[in-house]
């Protein structure tokens, strides 16, 4: 199992935001967390990503314990994803040298332009588009970058925290195919974090539901009941 997520926590100060959650993601799986805006997703993909502190339970990744991790080596095993791409990117630097970034970080130096060019390639982007800026391309392609950068470490995880939800429907749907594709070519475990159903069943193997701060697995009897939450 490349995350496992034991018992999870969290308060706000006396309200509880996540309760008891548990769940897990295999090399290769996708899986969609969906819920209520304001339900304490975003707050979760936070926690797994160490980037804010649970109060309960156990965060495993790689079988790793990372829970209250202080170093940042894990990060090379997990990357996220987020709603608007073009707030993540340095608007002085180059898409290409904002891809090469995390390489030199985590990989090596080695043919930066040729693994660049290789990697937007993969994403459906010319690798001329390595010479832009965030201002010069528009959301979806800006988001494939995201995911290009993303991809670029050969992560075991990826995190997507609301990454179609700032796109277009057609868009939106190109984006999701687009990391269905890459996560089953690359064996990658997908966390998929939403509140639009619309393209949902395209993209993920299982659904669980975020209600009340704990979670509960999403059958087909309950999928059109959920759709209803779509804005």
């Amino acid at each position: 199992m490349i995350l496992d997520v034991q018992h999870v926590k969290k308060f706000f100060g006396t309200r509880l935001v996540l309760d008891d959650v548990s769940f897990g993601v295999d090399a290769g799986e996708c899986l969609a967390i969906v819920g209520l805006s304001g339900g304490g997703k975003s707050t979760l993909a936070k926690i797994i990503a160490r980037l804010i502190p649970c109060d309960g339970g156990k965060i495993f990744l790689c079988g790793e314990d990372i829970t209250h991790a202080n170093e940042n080596d894990f990060y090379r095993n997990m990357q996220m994803i987020f709603q608007s791409p073009e707030d993540s990117f340095n608007p002085r630097r180059t898409l290409g040298a904002s891809i090469a970034e995390p390489i030199k970080n985590f990989v090596g130096a080695d043919n930066l332009r040729g693994r660049v060019a290789k990697l937007l390639t993969e994403v459906g982007l010319p690798a001329a588009y390595a010479e832009r800026y965030p201002r010069e391309v528009s959301g979806g392609e800006c988001q494939r970058v995201a995911i290009a950068r993303a991809i670029s470490v050969a992560p075991k995880l990826l995190i997507c925290d609301e990454a179609t939800s700032a796109l277009d429907v057609t868009t939106a749907a190109q984006i999701v195919r687009l990391i269905k594709k890459l996560c089953a070519e690359k064996n990658i475990a997908c966390l998929f974090i939403t509140h639009d159903l619309t393209t949902l069943k395209k993209l993920t193997d299982r659904v669980l539901v975020l209600e009340g701060g704990r979670l509960k697995t999403l059958n087909e009897s309950d999928f059109r009941e959920v759709l209803q939450w779509n804005d």
